[in-house]
């Protein structure tokens, strides 16, 4: 049986690897080539795209959306040289603290920043 995560840490292996050894017969590769501007478009058609199917499609639809997103966002992660650990260790810190809680020491913490929406885990 699969361990949770266990999935999304080797595929994030797998993108890191085509990062640091280009192969243009990759998607993965042709994406890094693409830079920022491509993979960031990525990402957004991805959520749009799981928006959409949440609304209208079958669950197996958004699913499939998901995990797109998911794959797209670990190639932008792998851009900027970000591990997903550092993410889920982000989440671990957020876990049991109220959403608006959370939401308003990030304003108290980088006065003048642009904060991002979300972060409510509970």
């Amino acid at each position: 049986m699969r361990r949770v995560g266990e999935t999304l840490e080797s595929l994030e292996h797998v993108v890191v690897s085509r990062k640091s050894q280009p192969n243009l017969e990759s998607y993965t590769s042709r994406l890094f080539s693409g830079g920022f501007e491509k993979i960031g478009e990525k990402v957004t058609e991805e959520a749009g795209e799981l928006v959409a199917a949440a609304k209208t499609e079958s669950a197996e639809r958004v699913v499939s959306e998901a995990a797109d997103l998911l794959y797209h966002m670990l190639v932008l992660l792998a851009f900027r040289e970000v591990p997903l650990a550092q993410v889920e260790d982000e989440l671990a810190r957020r876990f049991g603290i109220s959403g608006l809680e959370e939401k308003a020491s990030r304003k108290a913490r980088a006065p003048g920043v642009p904060q991002a929406n979300g972060g409510e885990l509970t």
